[in-house]
């Protein structure tokens, strides 16, 4: 049976088979029972390699940071998630750079994870906005009819937890962004996230 530790592009925490390109971390998150508790421990909601130095973890231990799984890098963004000045430092760096260009400076860690948290999250849970999906760049998350779609060039592509399916040209008019404003802002301002590679296959 899968642990629940993936998650969605809408920022969800779930048990799902898919075991994603990236892992990461919001703090510890479950009890001695390695059950579920909470969906953040943290404010530092971090994107991470899945292998970094030979480090090998047992997942999901109680007091320690609950490890999480992303289909790709666009899903981790979309979720709230910002690359890790660790694992990922030259990925950081450019997120970091863009961010004091284009969305506010200085952009220290703490600073970029109190705007990217009250983005994130509500007291109803994921936080969204509306927009016009043509203006929106490669790499944003939106929501159509209650499921998530990645935005690549002149096609929105479903989202799953073992890659990308459906194919279909971007909807006219305004959709329920997913992906934090302040990343947008990064995406559009040149920042690529990785991408699972099923989402150009067709």
């Amino acid at each position: 049976m899968p642990l629940k530790n993936r998650v969605t592009p809408f920022g969800e925490i779930v048990a799902l088979a898919g075991r994603g390109t990236l892992t990461g971390n919001r703090g510890v998150l479950v009890d001695d029972e390695r059950r579920m508790v909470r969906r953040w421990q943290t404010k530092r909601w971090i994107a991470c390699r899945l292998s970094y130095k030979g480090i090998r973890r047992k997942v999901m231990q109680p007091h320690v940071w609950t490890e999480l799984f992303f289909l790709d890098e666009a899903a981790a963004l979309s979720a709230g998630h910002r690359p890790c000045a660790e694992c990922r430092r030259d990925d950081y760096r450019r997120f970091r750079n863009l961010w004091e260009r284009h969305v506010c400076s200085p952009a220290g860690a703490d600073e970029m994870d109190a705007v990217l948290h009250r983005q994130r999250v509500d007291a109803r849970g994921k936080r969204t906005y509306r927009d016009d999906v043509s203006s929106l760049p490669d790499g944003t998350y939106v929501a159509v009819d209650g499921k998530a779609w990645l935005v690549l060039g002149a096609c929105i592509v479903e989202w799953s937890d073992g890659g990308y399916s459906t194919h279909r040209p971007r909807p006219p008019g305004g959709v329920d962004v997913l992906t934090p404003p302040a990343i947008v802002t990064i995406l559009r301002a040149g920042y690529a996230p990785e991408i699972h590679p099923s989402a150009r296959a067709r």
